[in-house]
């Protein structure tokens, strides 16, 4: 029995709620706390099942106990107080989830923060929903690329993966993220001029977890200005929001993903951050008075999050051949990923890119710490051309951490090594990135190429940003098949290689004459 079976018998079992004996299924409100309801009289009520309050505001039951109902409030409500009514509904809770909600900001559910009207059709989408079998998924194998060079050469994602973002706070996480939703639009606008149906668009899901409203203003319109707000779906469950909202956001947010991926498409979902999420649900549990162990958490912590991410995959083609990618995003104190939530995370996904402080401070940025994160999915993510460039800078770069330290002590270097360390300070040098300028591929592979095949070595460290802007620009406007060629994600061929040397050679010459 799959997902879908096990979501349609709960349906079944809570639709069998006998109605007619209404006096069963309408509780009394007994106790009103901060956003939980203590109710009693709900003796046909059923764990994670919608209720209504007498007023309208939905409600989710999250505690059963032997005389009484802990019901969570799903909306701002003045209007329950001891002695209100509630009733049960016999659902569990859904989002609506359609097209119409591309280019759109909602709260958890459903509700409109955009000021446009609601989604007029679409289909109702389970919270929560057991994640797709073994037997409905395939490897990863598709690369999402992120347009980061440093992400899409040592630490590659693909379609379904679950990668961790973790780090400080202010370190640009969220900017790694937005990146990637942003550098979807050129991919995006080849599969729709694309007839073979190869090609498949990737559907982009923000999910906004206890952020300040400004904060999700400002992604709102760096979206917008960028071009793509178009095909990203905002789930916002702001800091000003009740706590439950923050704790269902993203079950919501891969709620809708999974109606497109259902569709067969790819969705690529964005948790910032589940740190907050597991904050507020530490907080519901805590009124709840469930007992608190490690940290405060509630013994649960790690299932909802195991829960959550599990449901990123990559189904195979008799299923659909959907995918899901989950980003999720963590913040660290002090750089401490040994801590209970970042650890819990760690375990659940496939890899993690850490950013680091001391790296950050020094002005790398992105501030990716190399040695630490890692893709367990690895070059089965990559194009047959970024993985053919990709060894050759893992190496330089793994040569140059592990020279650095000694030469810190000062001591006579050979010439061996002291070439290896120029080499090394020049890839640190075009793994650098302004934020919100994701590249196509074929201009990583041209930087990449070019610096791990002695290209900078002459060129002064200060000067690199430089030539490699006016290296992607000299190739544009001479060999734009070879971009093309890169592009297409084929595999590196001798003639490839050939007009590699040549185009750079000739661009060294018009460098070196300024």
């Amino acid at each position: 029995m799959n997902g879908d079976d096990i979501i349609k018998k709960l349906e079944q079992n809570l639709m069998h709620i006998d109605t007619s004996a209404k006096a069963q299924n309408v509780g009394v409100v007994e106790q009103v706390g901060d956003s939980i309801i203590v109710a009693s009289g709900l003796s046909k009520a059923v764990m994670g099942e919608e209720v209504a309050f007498e007023d309208g505001t939905p409600g989710l039951i999250l505690n059963l106990d032997e005389d009484s109902v802990s019901i969570v409030l799903l909306g701002a409500s003045s209007a329950i107080k001891e002695g209100s009514t509630v009733k049960t509904t016999g659902k569990i809770l859904t989002v609506m989830a359609s097209e119409e909600l591309l280019g759109r900001v909602i709260n958890p559910v459903g509700v409109p923060l955009d000021g446009q009207a609601g989604v007029k059709k679409g289909k109702a989408m389970p919270l929560e929903k057991i994640a797709p079998g073994v037997i409905t998924r395939q490897p990863v194998d598709t690369p999402l690329k992120t347009g980061i060079k440093v992400i899409d050469s040592i630490i590659p994602v693909g379609r379904g993966q679950r990668e961790l973002i973790i780090g400080d706070r202010g370190l640009g996480k969220t900017a790694v993220a937005i990146d990637t939703i942003i550098n979807q639009k050129e991919g995006n606008e080849r599969a729709a001029k694309d007839k073979s149906g190869k090609l498949k668009r990737v559907i982009c899901i923000y999910v906004a977890i206890g952020q300040k409203n400004s904060t999700v203003a400002q992604v709102v319109e760096k979206l917008r200005e960028t071009g793509a707000l178009e095909y990203t779906i905002i789930v916002a469950a702001n800091a000003s929001d009740q706590v439950s909202l923050q704790y269902m956001a993203p079950y919501a947010g891969v709620a809708i993903g999974e109606y497109f991926m259902e569709k067969g498409e790819d969705v690529l979902v964005v948790y910032d951050d589940l740190t907050k999420h597991a904050w507020a649900y530490r907080q519901i549990c805590l009124v709840l008075k469930r007992p608190a162990g490690r940290e405060a958490y509630p013994g649960d912590v790690f299932y909802i999050h195991s829960r959550l991410l599990e449901r990123a995959a990559k189904l195979n083609p008799d299923f659909g051949g959907g995918s899901i990618t989950a980003l999720p995003i963590i913040e660290t104190q002090a750089d401490d990923i040994s801590a209970y939530i970042p650890t819990n995370v760690i375990s659940i996904t496939d890899g993690q890119i850490f950013l680091k402080s001391d790296l950050f401070n020094s002005g790398i940025r992105p501030a990716v710490d190399v040695g630490l994160s890692v893709s367990r999915v690895g070059g089965a993510a990559q194009t047959g051309a970024m993985k053919a460039v990709a060894g050759g800078v893992k190496l330089a770069h793994a040569q140059f951490r592990e020279l650095q330290v000694f030469a810190q002590f000062g001591s006579e270097l050979d010439a061996a090594t002291l070439a290896q360390l120029e080499r090394g300070k020049r890839v640190n040098e075009v793994f650098k990135q302004p934020q919100y300028s994701p590249l196509p591929e074929a201009f990583e592979i041209l930087s990449i190429w070019a610096v791990t095949n002695g290209f900078m070595d002459d060129v002064k460290v200060e000067d690199i940003t430089r030539f490699e802007r006016e290296y992607h620009d000299y190739v544009k406007a001479h060999d734009k098949k070879l971009i093309e060629t890169l592009n297409s994600g084929a595999k590196v061929t001798p003639e490839t290689v050939e007009n590699l040397k040549k185009v750079t050679t000739a661009f060294k010459k018009v460098f070196s004459a300024k």
